[in-house]
């Protein structure tokens, strides 16, 4: 049974897969339109929200540290990830890798875990979105109505109808075709990328120097009850993470990581991408380098700009403009990130029905969703009922519930991307790789280290979703995905073929 569980898919299977007619996804993206969506998805709420949170609770203005200690755990496994999507170049993302190295059921788990992943990615994202917009709206002189607003500590019922409304014409926008899609993300990436631009210069001139003293505030223990204390740390090490010092700093990357959250999502776009084997590895690599670049530079000018002790949590970037006598930059803040989040919104959907279609194409899920449109020659199927399924989500769950079901899924995709490289360059030295990850097995083994570090930094209760998550799809999978495997079947009906041969030669 284990020689079941743990087959491999052969990489040139993989590529020959897609190209059937019917199951062919439409090449047509370049090196600067997979930047741009690493960019579009990666900027979000995080650099206007997670600045101020860390800062206040956790590092004080070492929080740029916390940023790059975050980006460079990122970047080990940008480099694995280049590494896959250029010999891979396979729609899935971390779910086809698995297959091609560690196995089916291995695939399967990291299929199931993005699949939920993006899908509660999108689904937060839209309300956030849809909050922003009732804020402008609000200071516009214009209310929704309260039963298609916001559901966020709303005790009536209601539907957030901008939320549903923003995930069903972004999906209206995947099932035409790729390349509107980067068009359209391309316009937005460009105006988010100006905002946050514009921020770090103005904000450059209202630094004063005094509030980065000190830079790395004196550690002191985490206070019992803190929610970033970490009860897995002190079940396995007998200690919790600290608020400043040094330690401080690791504690932060560990939240402030999630802000990087999708750089692996240009993966997924591989098999539509017009040369994989030279633009993967540009757009995942140059995309986190832009993204890392501004995070540090956002952190240093809002920690400039007021005391760390002083910052708010919701909103530390707009009031620090507004402690500084410059309020007008809170709408215009509010305006940028709007703009920023339908750009995330859309790529998470696009990661999450790559992956679906993948693994339904591979015979893990139904066949039914791996078709793709005769003319756009997009997966439209799964798009349609995947964008259906999040507006819905969106529309009736609030923000709050949404968030709290944020998993540790990436970091683990991390994990088995990373093993998944070192065990290829064993099993299959043959393979032509126009990337090659330096020093392996070194920064696959930091990659994987690094992200474990970021995993037992988390609370708990996610670990608990996880696990229950994880359980549901080991029953999906024995129950279904095993026993319509394509490739299962087709190793029966090899052997079959055998098997009656060696029958005839003996007759």
């Amino acid at each position: 049974m284990s020689s079941t569980l743990f087959r491999t898919k052969r990489v040139e299977q993989s590529i020959l897969d897609t190209e059937e007619p019917e199951h062919a996804l439409k090449k047509s993206l370049s090196a600067l339109d997979l930047t741009v969506f690493g960019v579009g998805v990666i900027i979000g709420t995080g650099i206007f929200v997670l600045t101020g949170t860390v800062a206040k609770n956790n590092a004080g203005p070492a929080v740029a540290l916390a940023f790059v200690a975050a980006g460079v755990a990122c970047a080990l496994a940008a480099l694995c990830y280049a590494e896959f999507a250029s010999t891979v170049p396979v729609a899935g993302s971390a779910y086809t890798f698995s297959y091609a190295s560690l196995g089916e059921l291995p695939a399967w788990i990291i299929g199931w875990d993005l699949v939920l992943e993006f899908a509660l990615g999108t689904a937060v994202v839209a309300v956030g979105w849809s909050g922003y917009i009732q804020s402008l709206m609000d200071t516009a002189g214009w209310a929704m109505p309260e039963a298609l607003g916001s559901r966020e500590g709303a005790d009536a019922f209601g539907f957030d109808i901008l939320a549903a409304a923003l995930v069903l014409v972004l999906t209206c926008i995947l099932v035409v075709g790729m390349k509107l899609s980067a068009r359209i993300t391309s316009v937005v990436v460009a105006i988010k990328v100006t905002v946050v631009l514009v921020v770090i210069i103005a904000g450059a001139f209202l630094i004063d120097g005094d509030n980065y003293d000190p830079f790395i505030p004196k550690q002191k223990a985490v206070e019992a009850g803190d929610s970033l204390q970490s009860p897995l740390i002190q079940l396995m090490f007998g200690w919790a993470p600290s608020n400043f010092g040094v330690m401080g700093i690791f504690t932060a990357a560990s939240v402030v990581f999630f802000a990087f959250i999708g750089f692996d999502v240009v993966a997924t776009a591989a098999e539509e991408t017009k040369n994989p084997q030279r633009d993967m590895p540009r757009g995942i690599i140059g995309s986190l380098i832009i993204c890392t670049t501004l995070y540090v530079a956002v952190s240093i000018v809002v920690t400039g700009m007021q005391h760390y002790s002083q910052l708010s949590v919701d909103a530390p970037l707009a009031d620090a403009f507004k402690a500084t006598g410059h309020p007008w930059f809170g709408g215009f803040i509010s305006f940028g990130a709007a703009v920023g989040l339908t750009t995330v919104c859309m790529i998470l959907l696009l990661g999450q029905t790559r992956v679906f279609f993948a693994m339904s194409r591979d015979g893990l899920l139904p066949r039914f969703f791996s078709h793709v449109h005769p003319r756009f020659k997009t997966p439209h199927r799964p798009t349609i009922l995947l964008g259906v399924v999040i507006a819905v989500l969106a529309g009736f769950t609030p923000l709050t519930e949404l968030a709290a079901l944020v998993n540790i899924g990436t970091l683990f995709a991390f994990v088995v991307v990373a093993i998944g490289v070192i065990i290829l360059r064993k099993t299959r030295p043959d393979l032509p790789r126009s990337f090659r990850t330096p020093w392996v097995p070194v920064i696959p083994i930091l990659s994987v280290c690094a992200s474990l570090w970021l995993m037992i930094n988390l609370p708990a209760e996610t670990w608990v979703r996880f696990a229950v998550w994880m359980a549901a799809g080991f029953v999906v999978y024995f129950l279904y995905g095993r026993s319509h495997s394509r490739l299962g079947l087709h190793r029966e009906t090899t052997e079959a073929e055998v098997e009656k041969g060696h029958g005839q030669g003996t007759a």
